[in-house]
């Protein structure tokens, strides 16, 4: 998969453009999640907030943490999936993702005893071309899908799955080559 370019932010658009600023969290979680709005506004209203998106197959009710996401061309998003933007998250071309998907980047180290939670360590999230990702999986932070894989409804991605796999199960492992 193809990176999509980033462009060069100053220190205080990060914020300014996700949850942290409610004027962009109305108009990306609210706003362009509705049901009332049809796909072309979704995507304009998208775009606008600084989401990379090159589909308009983004079905309502999706959550966005951040603007830092790219989404490729030809890929479908099913209703109420979760982008939990704090690092960067990369969908390719021609992906499936079913419902209620989460993409997890957020995570912290391993803190004191005093406080388990240690320093926030946000982790990117990458998901090739052709991937299908099915109802209520999770991909954890830091996991990268490779091309042509399907993960199975409900399945945990731990770590990264090589290309052309099945992957099912609490951790996702690989079940099944494909051609």
């Amino acid at each position: 998969m193809t990176p999509s370019p980033r462009p060069a932010e100053p220190p205080q658009s990060r914020a300014q453009r996700s949850v942290y600023r409610r004027s962009w969290n109305l108009m990306v979680n609210v706003i362009a999640a509705s049901f009332l709005v049809n796909r072309k506004i979704r995507m304009r209203i998208y775009r606008r907030a600084g989401i990379a998106v090159e589909t308009e197959k983004v079905q309502p009710g999706c959550w966005f943490f951040g603007h830092d996401v790219a989404i490729g061309a030809g890929t479908w998003i099913g209703h109420r999936c979760y982008f939990d933007s704090a690092a960067r998250i990369e969908i390719g071309r021609n992906c499936d993702l079913g419902m209620e998907v989460m993409l997890c980047t957020s995570t912290h180290r391993p803190g004191t005893r005093a406080r388990r939670a240690g320093r926030f360590a946000p982790e990117p999230v990458s998901v090739g071309d052709g991937v299908w990702i099915g109802t209520r999986a999770m991909l954890l932070p830091g996991v990268t899908v490779g091309d042509g894989c399907v993960i199975a409804a409900g399945s945990v991605v731990t770590g990264d799955c090589e290309p052309h796999g099945v992957y099912a199960g609490v951790p996702a492992k690989r079940v099944k080559d494909l051609d």
